[in-house]
């Protein structure tokens, strides 16, 4: 399962919304926005991330000027949806039909990191 790209910098849970790749023989830092694909020399930035970066000295920032668009959402993502819409769209079964665990309880579907569960009455 593919899940989203997080920010490069240690400790950050943010999304990535830009792609920093350093250009060595020109000594420039560009910072512009999410690349399509991981590229192994390149880092992922959250926004606030890309926005205070700075450069060693003697060295320049290149830095998109607009906004810094949130990735669109992963294939997983859409399939997920598609499962719950589907997953809802289905009869509603009566509580007395849904068996039992060996607790007693009813039991719940489960798709993944998503929970189907029952109607309390």
């Amino acid at each position: 399962m593919r899940s989203p790209r997080r920010c490069s910098r240690n400790g950050c849970p943010r999304l990535a919304v830009a792609t920093l790749t350093y250009v060595y023989n020109e000594s420039t830092a560009v910072v512009g926005p999410l690349a399509a694909f991981a590229e192994p020399h390149t880092y992922d930035l959250c926004e606030p991330h890309a926005r205070s970066l700075t450069a060693p000295r003697g060295w320049d920032v290149v830095r998109h000027e607009g906004e810094f668009d949130p990735p669109p959402p992963t294939t997983d993502d859409l399939v997920a949806l598609a499962e719950a819409v589907r997953e809802a769209a289905r009869p509603v079964q009566r509580t007395e039909d849904i068996d039992p665990d060996q607790h007693g309880n009813p039991q719940t579907g489960r798709r993944g990191h998503l929970r189907v569960i029952p109607p309390s009455h």
